[in-house]
């Protein structure tokens, strides 16, 4: 189910309703039923891998607990990781390994029909919405209670819940038991206050994804599918185009997934924390999909620097390979998470440099116009590896780069009415004031605590805006995709 369609927007405000006339004790079982319906609403086998990951992990959390011994609790570790990527790799991944690995043979004079290349349009159709969200939290369960981190759950319906809970099911933020999971046996109570604050975030995670998102989607299609019709400045402000596009839509997911979860009473993790007021890559990172980057450094990061040996570089460079993997079954991505890990490794190590040049000049990296100027900059470096993220292939992603380095041409205005390309920018720099004043998580303070006829006025000016303005493409949500 999508949360922008007219059935979330029947189905949410009855499992609310439901939710608060039930008892605590059967709150839980609630939630389940309608985690599982939103799941299941487009395609019910889908729920069998999601049954299939929560009760094998459950299993194995219980029998880690049980044992002291250190090779058996590593064995049902092993058994938790090998089906929750089994099953991922299958599902996501096994076409792109399949049609590589007859390219290979082929290239050595093997040839072999590919496996998937008769069915791969229906391998494709069996991926399961939100699968690489929920296979990384379910993942991090295992994990923390085989590090003893955390006691092994229990109550096999509330951690089924904690696997599924809709708000953050499909397309995160990725939770981590220690907090989420305790949220579901403490008793909640109707507050108004905090349905209000929900319920404000969720509009504007709706207004970033149908009135923001989407036009711009409009914008960077055009350019992608006919990249090879344009040059220079209005492929460059495309790429531009992509990244508050993708950060607005995925964002828009988190808000709308954070307000749902606040007005039934528990609080999902911030994904996002302005992210394109930077001073670092290092600092992009951490602000970007931080619920992803953070499972990363702790399960993957840390261990490879501490356990295994890796220098800090190339330790970096494997999670930016998987980070770039963990997006999509193409060398697109990987090529994109590849390039975003030089990019990271390039700042670190230049930074004397930098500061060396600029003292020689006068300057310090302090001052404000350095500050500007070398934020607009990385920024840019960022939109350009980004083209790789949003094309189709390799192919495509050269040509528009090519073609963006080329002499520009007249015409930056591709959705040939002036007015939109204006009211896009205008979107972009009013959302950004916004955030840069309130953060992605405290949107709420500009209806908070006004007089009664000015949240009024703001509440009738925000439908008007979204009726004539939202884009009425019904886009999935990016991330879905992954």
């Amino acid at each position: 189910m999508l949360f922008n369609s007219f059935d979330f927007l029947f189905f949410f405000p009855i499992a609310v309703f439901v939710f608060y006339f039930l008892k605590h004790q059967y709150r839980w079982m609630w939630l389940l039923f309608c985690s599982y319906f939103f799941y299941m609403y487009l395609e019910p086998m889908l729920l069998l891998l999601l049954w299939t990951s929560t009760i094998i992990d459950y299993f194995c959390g219980l029998k880690m607990e049980k044992h002291s011994d250190l090779k058996i609790r590593k064995r049902y570790l092993y058994l938790s990781i090998l089906t929750n990527l089994g099953l991922l790799f299958f599902f996501k991944y096994f076409v792109f390994f399949t049609q590589n690995a007859v390219e290979v043979l082929a290239f050595f004079g093997i040839h072999m029909d590919a496996v998937a290349g008769e069915h791969s349009d229906y391998v494709k159709i069996l991926l399961p919405i939100g699968i690489s969200f929920y296979t990384f939290q379910t993942m991090s369960y295992s994990i923390d209670v085989y590090r003893r981190e955390i006691p092994a759950e229990r109550h096999l319906g509330k951690y089924a819940l904690f696997v599924s809970f809709f708000p953050q099911l499909v397309a995160g933020p990725i939770e981590r038991t220690k907090r989420l999971l305790p949220q579901f046996s403490k008793e909640v109570h109707f507050d108004a206050d905090r349905v209000k604050k929900g319920l404000i975030m969720m509009a504007w995670g709706f207004f970033l994804k149908l009135v923001v998102a989407d036009r711009l989607g409009v914008y960077v299609d055009d350019l992608h599918y006919n990249a090879a019709d344009y040059r220079g400045l209005p492929l460059l402000i495309g790429s531009y185009f992509f990244l508050f596009q993708i950060y607005y839509d995925f964002s828009g997911y988190c808000s709308i997934a954070i307000g749902a979860a606040q007005i039934m009473g528990y609080n999902l993790m911030q994904n996002f924390n302005r992210p394109f007021f930077l001073n670092s890559m290092g600092d992009f990172w951490r602000k970007w999909h931080i619920s992803l980057m953070k499972w990363f450094r702790d399960y993957l990061y840390i261990p490879l620097v501490r356990k295994f040996k890796f220098s800090k570089v190339s330790a970096m460079m494997v999670v930016f390979f998987f980070t770039g993997l963990w997006h999509g079954a193409s060398w697109t991505f990987v090529v994109w998470g590849v390039l975003c890990g030089v990019l990271f490794i390039a700042d670190i190590k230049t930074v004397p440099t930098r500061r060396n040049i600029l003292s020689a000049l006068g300057l310090s990296y302090k001052m404000k116009i350095i500050k500007v100027l070398n934020g607009a900059m990385l920024f840019t470096l960022i939109g350009i590896v980004t083209i790789f993220f949003r094309s189709p292939n390799i192919g495509q992603a050269g040509i528009y780069l090519n073609n963006m380095f080329s002499t520009s041409s007249s015409t930056v205005n591709v959705y040939h009415d002036q007015l939109e390309l204006l009211l896009s920018l205008f979107l972009i720099v009013v959302v950004q004031i916004i955030h840069f004043y309130k953060g992605n998580d405290r949107v709420y303070e500009l209806v908070w605590n006004r007089r009664r006829w000015v949240r009024w006025v703001i509440y009738l000016l925000f439908i008007i805006v979204m009726v004539l303005f939202s884009v009425n493409r019904q886009n999935n949500f990016i991330y879905f995709q992954f």
